[in-house]
């Protein structure tokens, strides 16, 4: 009995030590002092980054002092699946673990981004390459990148006009894959059933939709307008007129915009809509969802003209002379306040 009894007790005393030497190994690995020098640091995850890459970048950045330690403690912790995408601020993280706490349950930091009605491919990569940090080259790179097109389900050769203007916010590190990703993302949530059964009975395509959506914001200020500017161009295409819509020239001209010229209008572009009738090949820019609507829903009216006031909105007219008449008090606006300026 007694040798029995020493038997099982040396077994027993033999797991305690075992299971306290594992709590010990467990302990300073997670506890291991990485002799982080920084009391605050910005550290930015890239999407698809694993753990190998995530521990070499804390290492340049001289948050850990050993990888191989802090990757341990990592799977030991099971979150190895679980370090996100973003920035994140390490504050006063000395061990693997307070380290490994803040990657996995830190607020990312998060940058607003607004992209304006209106705005065409190459301002939307300037602002999200000022506000976001990315190369706007590479930018317009993956808006033009035909698999990347083709992926989010969009017909055309470039994202222009798929890009949907609307106020975001994205985590700070997020990739420039993901942000595009998400202005198609928002552009798609207009598209329902029934605005797809309109565009077929209009015997138009979603492609041609946005691109007449962009000519209207192009033209538009106020949402009041939207559909009778729509009707304008409606009433052009269906007895074959030119649109004849400046915003097309704006946006083949280089040092856009401006007040055109004669000369502007006979600029060789396919996107010329004074040479050449019916659509341009595809949107000038990225059009709100009211321009959208009013697309497909133009109003009810005979005009086939309008010209600006002055004042943001415009005389609308179903004949020349009219229309003409128009013009002439707009130019006569113009030259009273180039008068006023010169005084």
């Amino acid at each position: 009995m007694t040798k029995k009894f020493k038997t099982k007790s040396s077994l027993f005393t033999g797991i305690i030590f075992f299971i306290s030497l594992i709590f010990i190994s467990i302990s300073v690995i997670l506890f291991w002092p990485q002799q982080n020098p920084h009391k605050i640091i910005k550290i930015t995850v890239k999407s698809g980054s694993t753990l190998k890459n995530i521990s070499n970048l804390l290492s340049n950045k001289n948050v850990i002092s050993n990888k191989k330690i802090f990757s341990l403690a990592v799977m030991i912790m099971g979150k190895e699946k679980e370090l996100p995408t973003g920035t994140f601020r390490i504050v006063n993280a000395k061990s693997n673990y307070s380290i490994i706490q803040q990657l996995v349950y830190g607020a990312p930091e998060v940058k607003k981004v607004r992209i304006l009605e209106g705005w065409n491919v190459n301002q939307i990569a300037n602002h999200l390459s000022i506000v976001m940090g990315f190369d706007s080259l590479d930018l317009l790179e993956l808006i033009e990148n035909e698999k990347f097109i083709s992926k989010h389900g969009i017909k055309s050769s470039s994202l222009e006009g798929y890009l949907s203007p609307d106020t975001y916010f994205f985590f700070e590190g997020e990739s420039p894959e993901s942000v595009l990703a998400q202005l198609i993302k928002e552009y798609k949530t207009f598209w329902n059933n029934d605005n797809y059964k309109r565009a077929k009975e209009l015997n138009f395509t979603e492609h041609e939709v946005v691109t007449l959506a962009s000519i209207i914001e192009g033209e538009a200020i106020y949402d009041s307008e939207r559909s009778k500017i729509s009707a304008v161009y409606h009433n052009r295409l269906n007895i074959n007129m030119r649109l004849q819509a400046d915003p097309t020239i704006q946006y083949i001209i280089p040092d856009s915009p401006r007040r055109l010229l004669n000369k502007d209008l006979k600029i060789i572009s396919a996107y010329n809509t004074y040479l050449h009738k019916g659509l341009p090949p595809g949107p000038i820019n990225s059009p709100g969802k009211e321009s959208i609507r009013a697309a497909l829903y133009p109003e009810k009216n005979d005009f086939i003209y309008f010209v600006a006031t002055g004042d943001g909105y415009h005389t609308f007219s179903t004949n020349e002379n009219d229309h003409n008449r128009a013009k002439r008090k707009l130019q006569k606006l113009r030259r009273e306040h180039r008068k006023k300026r010169k005084k």
